[in-house]
This record gives structure tokens, sequence and C-alpha cells, in this order.
């Protein structure tokens, strides 16, 4: 009993009341269709009791502080450990964050700079030594004769504190002025600091001129001095600008640059923080970005100004600033009637930074006088409060930093002849051969090695797991903001390993998304490890070789929705395949995907000169009216080629209908063969309970125009906002047509309990009246779509609609079920579906990415029959995927390589399945390889 977990009438969702035993300490998959279950078994059912039972165990005053998780719809579950949710969620949408960071080794990494990092000059790049007590005198002895100076014995930086102690000492000891937060003050005055905020306090040394016979006093000065400040001295010149010098010096005797006349202050782990003012570049704020007006954004060259050129100058509640512009360009002769590209350089420049001319013009009778200070200062003044500003605005990055978000200071200093800033830019891989490699720490003493050795040790295990989980390619210095779900799950993997927790069940989801073959091999590795740690691995997962290496499997089926929740196969590998279920029929290959139609190559989209990340120069040929499959390892580079490049190029040329030649260096031929162009990506169909299936994808609407037309609605009056449950009138206003409410909780979760007043059907008592076929809206909304499709099989624009979504595999979907409960595979799989049942031109360019995430085989199946159809309608259709059930039913692929990083950016093999796949030892395409084992395999 104690080596199992078991769990006993599981109800949530879907589940058929299931009662299941699972073995501990394995590496256990749940698998089965789309909307079987899985989820709500492993997350819904395992995680969330584990979770409310810890959380449980601690007392009310902690319990506010934590998730709070409902209790589970399960009658027992016995032997349950504690438990750790891994899922794809991005890890941080901080502009702060970076793999550094959320990892913790960016932390390790600034504790080894400053314990034993060598200072160089920021200016010259040498080495910087130590100041004495002589060296600072001789420094500031040669200062021009009249310079007037205050020199400074700094005491507290930016730190909190009423430092009333501080201040005393310093009376006692007959000093009379000190500066505190820029300001001078008489030390005998009553001085009161706030302790909540942080403080500067210079103690005046003294006032002096520079003259022949200040030596000695200036000697007695400079050891009082760096006596109260422990070695530093600061120094302001008062009639600078008079003798055209600076107006702060800094000296200290701890370390400076005598060349450059520059001291530096003692390297602390803070020096080395983008988020502290002792370390971040003051140019970003240590953001590594800066945010600038992007012209492309204010000004379309293509219109005039009249029509609309100036954006933030035309439109509504923008006529004032449109007029003024009009009237500054009539006073110019700038013409308004043609395109702003045929403007002149002068004109353009007119008009984007104005002049000091004065302006006369009318606006509502008044006649204004104005200076016209151009396109972009007004638009700064225009947009300073405007909640998208970022609409206009692009990140560049800084030139003071480089990306790198620190002080120059701070980015000079070097371990073993590196750079914080090159560590950062360098891929995990070489990041971590880097820092395994000993001899590279050869040159530091016996000290320094001692100190250095327990920081190594963690930076090196760190890295290690990252590089384990298939990661090697992404860089420290990334911004944690790009990182897809699946590589935000597998730094988590990583860093659990690290942490070397047993007796924990871990509960994934999907780990394998977004990892080409090679790497699914190495996750594997990685998980057995954390499996053989004494820990409990629930993986929700679609992956053949996942599911081959699986201790026990868990199918769940054996359909999805109302159909689904049942446990159809427990067991090992070996038994799988002797049973019957759908995930047994593929992959004992009794069921295949075969969906190959071998069309021919004959017009293609040309992409010429891309540069981007880590593609240089790269020219690449798309064959149109194709399912082409763009693969690869993973970073090696199909998203910047597709995501970043194509697409963006391909919406500004198609969808605005501009005649963009070149976007960014970059060409594109052959976009005239094409009308328009589609992304389906994974994001949320809507953020709130309110958006479901029906809304997003327009059948909702042509329900309620039925409903509408019946002979009830019609006599009392009803329209078709009579049911919406979004608007007053027809639906239920105690719960604001929810159907629920939320109850508020102190100590525990926030309840949510059906409307006593509707019983959760949304609309009031009058409009549930009106029924078509005996069902009222409420009903309609609780159908599952392939109930609905057969239920309106009669009404050609509802059976249209719903037929989309029964083709792309979500029959099993309510109509009214939440957005928010939706994956973004099923979200995907509606937009797709809301573009099917468009009418079609046949000159539509498809780009998804990863469509296949979290689908079953059976899934898979259905959406390469859809994308097929697409092509069919002569259509061109782009994936990029690592799934080989799609790679094999392609017409074309590129694959990209050939590895990830740096090392990839280019294009190493193209064609057709069979040539991929035949020459992959060539080419060295590591997709040709597993692909070349795959068909071998389908035929066998």
């Amino acid at each position: 009993m104690n080596d199992m977990i078991k769990i006993i009438g599981a109800k949530e969702n879907n589940l058929k009341n299931i009662n299941l035993e699972i073995p501990k300490n394995k590496l256990i998959v749940f698998t089965g269709l789309s909307g079987s279950g899985k989820s709500t078994l492993a997350f819904g059912t395992l995680y969330a009791e584990g979770q409310r039972r810890y959380i449980e165990s601690l007392s009310a005053y902690a319990r506010q502080f934590l998730d709070k998780v409902g209790k589970p719809d399960v009658d027992k579950i016995e032997g349950l450990t504690p438990a750790i949710a891994i899922d794809q969620k991005t890890t941080s949408k901080n502009p702060r964050s970076t793999v550094g960071t959320i990892t913790e080794i960016y932390d390790y990494l600034r504790l080894l700079y400053a314990r034993i990092g060598i200072q160089h000059c920021h200016q010259c790049g040498k080495k910087i030594s130590s100041m004495n007590t002589e060296d600072i005198i001789s420094e500031i002895l040669k200062f021009p004769k009249g310079a007037k100076i205050i020199l400074y014995a700094p005491l507290v930086r930016e730190k909190k504190g009423t430092y009333a102690d501080l201040l005393e000492n310093l009376r006692n000891k007959g000093y009379i002025r000190a500066q505190i937060d820029g300001v001078l003050v008489r030390l005998d005055e009553d001085i009161e600091l706030s302790k909540t905020k942080k403080h500067t306090i210079k103690l005046v040394i003294d006032r002096l001129e520079i003259q022949e016979d200040l030596l000695s006093r200036l000697a007695s000065d400079i050891e009082k001095g760096l006596e109260e400040s422990f070695g530093e001295i600061e120094l302001e010149v008062l009639n600078n600008e008079e003798l055209g010098l600076n107006k702060h010096y800094h000296y200290s005797i701890h370390s400076a640059c005598f060349d450059c006349k520059i001291s530096f202050m003692p390297l602390e782990p803070l020096s080395f923080s983008f988020n502290s003012p002792k370390g971040a570049c003051e140019a970003c704020d240590g953001l590594g970005i800066r945010y600038t007006l992007d012209m492309k954004k204010i000004i379309d060259e293509n219109l005039s100004i009249e029509n609309g050129a100036v954006k933030t100058m035309y439109g509504f509640n923008k006529s004032y600033y449109y007029k003024f512009l009009i009237a500054f360009c009539e006073q110019n002769e700038i013409p308004t009637k043609i395109p702003f590209f045929e403007l002149n350089e002068e004109q353009k420049r007119l008009v984007l930074y104005g002049n000091a001319k004065t302006i006369d013009f009318f606006w509502k009778r008044n006649r204004l006088k104005r200076t016209f200070e151009g396109v972009i200062k007004i638009a700064y003044d225009i947009l300073k409060d405007d909640k998208d500003l970022n609409e206009y605005m692009s990140e560049k990055i800084c030139k003071d930093c480089n990306a790198h978000r620190l002080k120059p200071e701070s980015l000079a200093v070097k371990v073993a002849n590196k750079g914080l800033g090159e560590i950062l830019d360098m891929s995990i891989e070489n990041s971590s051969a880097f820092f395994s490699k000993e001899s590279n720490f050869d040159y530091l003493n016996t000290q320094q090695k001692l100190i250095a050795k327990p920081i190594l040790k963690e930076i090196n295990e760190r890295l290690f797991f990252l590089f384990d989980v298939g990661l090697g390619y992404l860089s420290l210095g990334r911004d944690a903001r790009t990182i897809s779900g699946g590589e935000a799950q597998r730094i988590r993997i990583a860093s659990q390993i690290g942490s070397g927790l047993s007796g924990v069940m871990y509960v994934l989801d999907e780990p394998s998304i977004g990892l080409h073959e090679r790497d699914t091999a190495k996750l594997i590795k990685t998980l057995r490890n954390l499996q053989q740690k004494g820990n409990t691995l629930i993986v929700v997962e679609h992956d053949k070789m996942t599911i081959e290496e699986a201790d026990f499997i868990v199918d769940i089926g054996p359909k999805a929705g109302k159909f689904g929740g049942e446990v159809v196969f427990s067991g090992t590998y070996k038994e799988l395949l002797k049973s019957k279920s759908e995930t047994a029929l593929y992959m004992n290959r009794k069921k295949q995907i075969s969906w190959q139609k071998n069309r021919k190559q004959e017009h293609y989209l040309e992409v010429k000169n891309v540069n981007i990340n880590n593609i240089s120069n790269l020219n690449a040929k798309f064959p149109l009216q194709n399912l082409v499959a763009i693969t690869g390892v993973s970073g090696s580079g199909k998203s910047s080629l597709i995501l970043q490049t194509l697409l963006p190029f391909a919406q500004e040329s198609l969808n605005h209908a501009k005649k963009v030649k070149k976007l960014g260096g970059v060409e594109i031929e052959g976009l005239e063969q094409l009308d328009k162009v589609i992304y389906l990506d994974q994001s949320p169909i809507g953020r709130t309970p309110r958006s479901n299936p029906a809304t997003y994808t327009g059948v909702m609407d042509e329900i309620r125009n039925l409903f509408a037309a019946t002979k009830e609605a019609k006599v009392r009056g009803y329209k078709a906002g009579r049911f919406s449950f979004n608007v007053k009138g027809g639906r239920c206003e105690k719960c604001s047509g929810d159907g629920e409410i939320k109850i508020e909780m102190h100590f525990l979760p926030d309840v949510m309990v059906i409307c006593d007043t509707c019983n959760g059907k949304r609309y009031n008592e009058a409009t549930l009246e009106i029924k078509y076929k005996d069902k009222n809206i409420s009903d309609i909304l609780k159908m599952s779509v392939l109930e609905a499709y057969e239920f309106f099989s009669s009404v050609p624009k509802i059976r249209q609609k719903l037929e989309t979504l029964v083709k792309v595999g979500l029959n099993y979907l309510t109509l009214g079920q939440n957005a928010t409960t939706l994956s973004g595979g099923e979200a995907q799989r509606i937009k797709l579906a809301k573009e099917l049942s468009r009418s079609d031109t046949g000159k539509t360019l498809y780009i998804l990415d990863e469509p296949t995430t979290g689908l079953h085989f059976e899934d898979v199946n259905k959406l390469i029959c859809v994308l097929q159809h697409l092509v069919d309608l002569k259509n061109s259709v782009f994936v990029i995927e690592h799934n080989l059930d799609v790679i094999k039913n392609a017409d074309y692929i590129i694959d990209m390589g050939p590895e990830g990083g740096v090392k990839g950016g280019k294009i190493i093999a193209s064609g057709n399945v069979e040539k991929v796949a035949k020459e992959h030892k060539k080419t060295g395409s590591y997709t040709g390889y597993y692909l070349n084992l795959e068909l071998k395999s389908a035929k066998n």
C-alpha cells in the first residue's frame, strides 16, 4: 500500500468516478485524446489535492499568503506525497528577468565577479591599481590655481535609517557641516531623517581654494577624510564651468586608473546587479533596451498628409493637430496631396522637426498663433499620458551598455579574461564548457581558489542541468519574456533537479513541447534522474518516445469531453501494445497518419538577405500551394525566419495593402501571388469567462438571430440582443449572465457557487421561455459541438461553422465552455476553425507554430487532414513543427540547423520528405535522421 497512490471516486470535470492505482517513485505517463480528462486527473485532482493537504497543514496566518486550492471532486486519495506542478506558464513578463536571473545563476555570477574579479578601466582597458594618500594629494594639487573645492568624506550611500548616532558622533568630533541627500546642512541644527527612506551622507572636511602653500593643510584634510570614510574622498569644484573642469571627482585608496584619473569603488555583488543603482546602466536603468518613437508607426509614407500620413495628427479627437499641421504645410509650401515619401528631404525635415516661425490658423472660430515644433515633439506631448504609447514605440538596444544592462565600470571587471557581458552572451553550452575548464582559473592564488570553488560548483551544476534538458542554445542574458512555455518548463525541471528533493510527486504538462526528437532523448534522461532521486513523476504527454520509456502508462478515453473521462488502460508499455485503445493502435502502427499528397513545387516565395538573431545573410525559397514544414532543433532559427521576418513582412504588405518593397533590409519576392496572411498561434481566444467557442466563432450570433426569429420572440418583441448574456435585458442580473457567483472567503479559497436565481442558466425566466425545437438558449450553450452540429443540421449558417469545429477535432467542447479553461492547442484549433468557416480565396498564406501541441495521435490525424484540405484549395500552409507525423506528410521541408544558437541559423536541408530523409548523412540533418527511421518503421 505504501508503494502505491490510490485514487477512489475521481469525478472532477468529465471524470467518470475513476478508481486507479499508480506506483510511486516511477515515471508515469498519462495519455489519451485531447479533452479526455488527462490534465483533470493529473493537475485538477492529484496535484490539487496534494497542494490542498499541504496548505491545510499550515496555520491560518500562513495560509493567507499562499495560493488557495479548492478541494477536488474525489472521494479519497491514499498514499499521496507532497506535490509540485511544472506546467507551461511563461516564467515572467518582467523585462528585468533573464534566463540567468530565473535560474539563479546570475546571483552566483555576481558573487564570483565581486570576490575574484579583476577591475579594468572602462575607458583605456588597463588593469587598475590602488592609490595612496600621496597620489590623491598629488592629483588634487594639479588642479588650476583659483579652483574652489569642497572635500567630502562619503559615509553613507543610498541606505535607510535615521543615523542619529552617526550625526551625534560627528558633532562630538567637532565637525560643522555635512551634505545630506544633496543638501548642505549644519550639524549643530536639529536633523531628523526618515528611517524608511534611503539617504546619502557626506561629511564636509574642508573648503579650499587651490594655492601654492596648500600642501600641509591639504595633506591633513586628506588624512582626516580617508580615516572617516575608510579610504575614500570626494571632491566638488564650485567654479568648475569657469575653469573647464568636471563638477565631481572621486578618489580611493582602494583602486584607480592613473592614466585616466579615475577612481573605482570597491567591488560588491550589487556592483553587478542591474536592479540596483550601484550596478545598473544609467542610460537604460538596467533594462538593456530603450524605448523610442518608431517613425514607421507614426508616419505612413504611402499616404499623403491630407489622407492621414501622420497618424498621431489624424482621426478621432486629433482634428486640432491636423488643422495645425495643414496650416504649417501651407505656410512652408509643403505639398499635402502627394504620398509622404515623394516629399524632398527638407520638406520631410520640416514636418518632423518644425521651425521657429509662428503659424496663424483658425480653430473653432478662434484665431490661434503657435510655433510648430514638429511631429516628433508633438507626438511625445500627445502620447506621454497615453496608455497606448507602446503602440507607437519600439525597443532599441541601449548603446551605452550594448544590452548588457550594467555600468561600464562593472562590465570592465574580468574573471579569466572574460567580462560579465561576454559570459551573458555565451550560449549555456559554451558557458558550461568555460566554467568547467579548470585551467581557466589557474591564475588565481590559493585564497582566491578557496573563495571561487563553492561558487563555481553551483554555477557548473546549474549550467549542466540546463544543458541536459536541451536548453544549451539559450544564453544567460536572454530576456525571459522571449522564452516559450516549453522552455520555461524545462528551466524549472532543471532547477528541481538541482534542488535535490526526494519523496515528491512532480506533475508535468507535456515537457517535450518545442523539442526536436534529438533533444527529447536528453529530456527523458533528465526526467529519469529526477525520478531516481526517489520521486514520483506524472507526465501528461503524447510523445511516442516518452510513452515508450515510461514505467507505467495510464490511457484516458475512450473519446473526448463527455465521451471520455474513463481509464481505458493502465499498465506497462508492453501491455499497452496488446490493448485496443486509440493510443495503442497508433503505437503498434495498426493505425497510421498518412496524408502525403506529393504535390509539385511550381510557384515560390523568396525571402532574401535575412539578418536577425543567429541568422546571417540567409536566402530561402518557400514553395506556394504546398504544405511546408519548417523544422530543426530548438534554437536553430525557425521562429526567427518565419515569425520574426516573413510573418511581419507579409502582414504589412498583404493585410494592410501597402506597396512595401523592403523592410529592414529584407526582400521578399512572390507576395503578389497571395492576397492575405493568417497567423494562428496558441494565445487565448478570450481572457474572461464570457468568451467561449460559440462567441468566438460567431455561432452565437447566428443562434441569437434564430431565437429572435421564433414566433414567440416576435410576439414579445424580443430582438437578438435579448439572447446575449453580456448585456442587460435577457440575462440574469444577479450573476450578470455568468451563471456563477464568486464568494470571497477570508482564509479559504474563493468559492464559485451556482447562481440561485437562474440555477446556472445565465438568463432570466422570460428569456428561457423562448424555445427552438423544445430547447432554450441555455440548453443550447450546454450542448457539445457534435450535439449542436446534429441539432442544427437544417440551419446552413450554423451547421457550416460547427462543421469546421468538428473537422479540427473539437467536437467534444461545449458551446458555452469558458475560454479560460481551454488549452493553447484548443484555442489554436478554434482559430483555425473560424478561418475555415470563412469564404476561401485560394490565395491565403496560413502560418502555424507547432499546431500539434497538446494533440493525441488521433487529433493530429484530423489536423493534418484539415491542413491538406486548405492546400487542396490552392492555399499555402507553412508549419513550424517537430512532430514527425506532420513532417512526413508535408510536401516540402526546410530544415534549419545544424545546431541551436550561434551554431544554427542556416538551411541545411530542403526538399521533399524522401530527399531530406535519404540525404541526412550528407547534410548532417537531425530531422532527416529521425525521419529516415520513421519512414522505415512505417513500411515495416
